[in-house]
């Protein structure tokens, strides 16, 4: 391997859990969710030094990743290629009852939101990308990623699933 194949597989090893859970939270499902995360690493390795000459790697990743998951919806990709290397997924010991209902409840907020609030609000302050890049990963002005983000949280604050969220944890 060489020293790029080495950073990337360091680089797609470390992000893969956050940038699958950014997927699901844009709104696909965990299966196609998975998918969409290997075929954004997969672009992003063909061009691996240009991603890290990029100004953040992770803005332009999770540019590809979005995406990939927006072309997703028009069109299915059948090329997964088997391998015997399957990456080991780290699970959780304990007792999580409550973090898995309140995930739950968040997911459910998030996906009552339009798609482009939706995406505003998880780049944001999921992936934690300022405004400037959520406005460059989207494609659209600072300024309009200002007023998704102010009419995604208004919405948020009405909404009757986190109210039920506030009860619980009252």
């Amino acid at each position: 391997m060489t020293q790029t194949d080495d950073d990337f597989a360091a680089y797609a090893a470390a992000r893969y859990p956050v940038l699958l859970r950014t997927a699901v939270l844009l709104g696909a499902k965990v299966d196609a969710a998975e998918d969409a995360v290997q075929s954004a690493l997969v672009r992003c390795y063909r061009s691996w030094r240009a991603v890290r000459r990029a100004d953040n790697t992770d803005a332009y990743v999770y540019k590809v990743l979005a995406n990939t998951i927006a072309k997703s919806g028009r069109r299915r990709w059948h090329g997964e290629i088997p391998t015997e290397d399957v990456t080991e997924r780290v699970g959780h010991r304990g007792d999580y009852a409550g973090t898995i209902a309140t995930a739950v409840t968040l997911r459910r907020a998030l996906a009552a939101l339009p798609v482009d609030q939706r995406a505003v609000l998880v780049l944001r302050f999921y992936a934690d990308l300022s405004e400037r890049q959520t406005a460059e990963v989207l494609g659209i002005a600072v300024g309009t990623v200002k007023s998704r983000t102010s009419r995604a949280l208004a919405a948020l604050e009405g909404s009757a699933v986190l109210k039920g969220l506030e009860d619980h944890n009252a």
